[in-house]
C-alpha cells in the first residue's frame, strides 16, 4: 500500500481542499473510494479507510471538507458539501489512475457528504456505504422539538478540534466533560462559544425555518438509483435516520441493504468493526468489482438484543408484524395487557426544568451511550414507571415503538414528555431498550388547567429485542433527560398527569 499525502484539489469556490491518496502496490486498474471528512484525515480515517481498503484493492481518496483539516475556505454545516463533492469528482477525472468507477464510504457526517454528492450523482458513482450516517441536520439537533444539547456540543467540539491534533482535542474533550457534569448555564454557554455555528443551530428549532432550507437530504433517497448499503446500531443516535432512508430507498426501488447491530454511534466502528467492515467490503466489491460472493442472501440483517442475543436475517424492515402489542399504564405503577376501566388517573409527576431528570445511556454520541441500569433514575419522584407482570414466555419486539399518552399539564406549558422502554430482569435490573421525547408547545388551555386530557404520541424509535420469559416490560415517563435535551427556556415547573387511555405500542 502506498500513499500520497497533502494533495490539493479545488473546492467549488476554488478553495484548496487537502487530500490524501492511498493506493494498492500492485499492477492493474482499481476502483476508487471517496471519503470526505470534516474531522481531519488522520485517525481513525487513515487506518480504517485509507490503509485497510487500499490493501483490499481500492484507490482511497480521503479529503478534508472546506474549512477543516487544513483545507481552505470556511466550514458550513451543510451548504458546501454537494458542490464540493462534485468538484472532488471533477478532480478525480483528471487523475491518471482513476478508472471512472467510484464508490463512497464513511460514517456520521461522512455519510452526509455522501448523500450530498448523491443529490446529483455523477455517472461514475456506482455504490455508497453509509455507516451510522447523517442526512438531516435539523432532525439531529432538534428532533422532537427540543434542542439535543449534549449531542450538539459533542459534535461541535469534535468538528472544531479533532483535526487540530491530539493535545488540543483532548483538552477540549476534558472541558466538555467538566461542562456537562457542571450542567449550569455558564458552563454550557462557554462550550457553545467555542463553536460559533452552534449558537445559530440552537436558535432555529423549527425544521421548516428558512435557515434549514436545503439541509435535509431525505428526498435524495426517494429518487436514488445508486446501490446503497446502510449500517446502524440500535443505540446509534442516527439510527432513526438510517431506517427512514432505508424505507425511502425501498419505495424508490433502489438496490439497498440494511445492517443494524447492538452498537452505539462509536462502538459500530470499534467493537462492531468486524461486521461493519465485512458488510462494507462485500457491498463495494459487488457493485464496483463485480464480485458478489460477499453479499448475504437477505436484504436485512439485524441483531436481536436481550437475554439470548442473536443475529437474524430478514426480507425487509420492519418485518410485517403478526400483530401490534399494547400495554396500558394502570394505577399502582402497573403495566397491563387490557385497558383499565374507570376514570382514576394512573399517576402524575412534577417536573422542574431547574432540576430535570438526568440523562442516562441511550442514543448519544458521547461515551455514556447505550444500555444502562436505570434503577437509580427510576427511584426519582419525577420519573414514573409502569411495569408488567413477569412474562410467561419470550416476547419479541421487531419494529417501531411508541407511547400514546393522554395527559393534562398543570402550571402552564410548555412541557417535555420523555418515554422509555426498559427490560427488567429477575433481579430487578432495568435496562433501557429505546426511548424518545416530544416537546408540547401548545397543549391547550383545558389541558393546561388539568381539566381535559390531550392525546400525544411519543415516537421511541425502533428496536429488535427479545424480552425473555420471567422478565418484565417497563415504561418510563418523565419530563426530560438533561443534558441530552435542553429544557425549554420559557418553561416553568409543571405537574403532568398520565390518564387512562394511554398505551405503550410495539410491533
Amino acid at each position: 500500500m502506498g500513499c500520497e499525502r497533502g494533495l490539493v484539489a479545488p473546492a467549488a469556490d476554488g478553495s484548496p481542499l487537502l487530500t490524501d491518496h492511498y493506493f494498492p502496490c500492485a499492477q492493474g486498474e482499481f476502483p476508487t473510494l471517496l471519503v470526505r471528512s470534516p474531522y481531519g484525515r488522520g485517525l481513525p480515517w487513515s487506518p480504517l479507510y485509507g490503509i485497510l481498503f487500499a490493501e483490499q484493492g481500492f484507490h482511497v481518496v480521503v479529503q478534508s471538507c472546506r474549512g477543516t483539516g487544513g483545507s481552505g475556505g470556511a466550514f458550513h454545516l451543510w451548504r458546501n458539501e454537494a458542490a464540493d463533492g462534485r468538484a472532488a469528482v471533477a478532480w478525480l477525472r483528471e487523475q491518471p489512475w482513476f478508472t471512472g468507477v467510484l464508490g463512497t464510504i464513511g460514517p456520521s457526517y461522512l455519510g452526509y457528504t455522501q448523500w450530498a454528492l448523491a443529490a446529483e450523482p455523477p455517472p461514475e458513482l456506482r455504490a455508497m456505504v453509509v455507516q451510522v450516517g447523517l442526512h438531516d441536520p435539523a432532525a439531529y439537533f432538534h428532533g422532537g422539538g427540543a434542542f439535543h444539547l449534549e449531542n450538539a456540543l459533542v459534535t461541535g467540539i469534535g468538528m472544531t478540534y479533532q483535526h487540530r491534533g491530539t493535545v488540543p482535542f483532548l483538552r477540549a474533550a476534558l472541558r466538555l466533560g467538566r461542562g456537562l457534569r457542571g450542567a449550569d448555564a455558564s458552563s454550557v454557554a462557554g462550550l457553545m462559544g467555542e463553536v460559533p455555528w452552534l449558537a445559530e443551530v440552537s436558535a432555529h428549532p423549527d425544521a421548516d425555518d428558512p435557515y434549514w432550507r436545503g439541509a435535509s437530504m431525505a428526498a435524495v433517497a426517494e429518487r436514488l438509483t445508486v446501490p446503497t448499503a446502510l449500517i446502524t446500531g440500535w443505540h446509534d443516535v442516527l439510527a432513526g435516520q438510517a431506517l427512514a432512508q432505508f424505507g425511502r430507498l425501498r419505495r424508490a426501488g433502489c438496490d439497498t441493504a440494511l445492517l443494524a447491530g447492538p452498537w452505539t454511534h462509536h462502538s459500530a466502528l470499534q467493537q462492531g468493526w468486524p461486521e461493519v467492515f465485512a458488510e462494507s467490503l462485500g457491498w463495494l466489491r459487488a457493485h464496483l468489482c463485480g464480485d458478489r460472493s460477499g453479499l448475504r442472501p437477505t436484504r436485512v440483517r439485524v441483531h436481536v438484543g436481550g437475554e439470548r442475543e442473536a443475529w437474524r436475517d430478514l426480507a425487509d424492515w420492519p418485518p410485517a408484524p403478526d400483530r401490534v402489542n399494547s400495554w396500558f399504564p394502570a394505577p399502582g405503577g402497573r403495566l397491563v395487557r387490557q385497558a383499565p376501566a374507570g376514570s382514576v388517573p394512573p399517576a402524575s409527576f412534577r417536573y422542574d426544568p431547574a432540576a430535570p431528570p438526568p440523562s442516562l445511556g441511550g442514543p448519544l454520541v458521547s461515551r455514556g451511550a447505550g444500555p444502562r441500569d436505570n434503577r437509580a433514575l427510576e427511584a426519582r419522584e419525577d420519573v414514573l414507571t409502569f411495569t408488567g407482570e413477569p412474562l410467561t414466555g419470550p416476547v419479541d419486539v421487531l419494529g417501531p415503538v411508541a407511547a400514546r399518552l393522554r395527559l393534562t399539564v398543570e402550571g402552564g406549558g410548555p412541557a417535555d414528555v420523555f418515554a422509555r422502554l426498559c427490560d427488567v430482569d429477575a433481579q430487578g435490573r432495568s435496562v433501557n431498550v429505546c426511548d424518545g421525547l416530544v416537546r408540547l408547545r401548545d397543549v391547550g388551555e383545558a389541558a393546561e388547567a388539568g381539566r381535559e386530557p390531550v392525546e400525544i404520541t411519543v415516537p421511541m424509535g425502533s428496536t429488535a429485542h427479545r424480552f425473555a420469559a420471567g422478565h418484565r416490560v417497563r415504561m418510563q415517563v418523565s419530563g426530560g433527560a438533561y443534558p441530552r435535551y435542553a429544557p425549554d427556556p420559557g418553561a416553568g415547573p409543571v405537574r403532568v398527569t398520565v390518564h387512562n387511555g394511554s398505551a405503550l405500542t410495539v410491533s
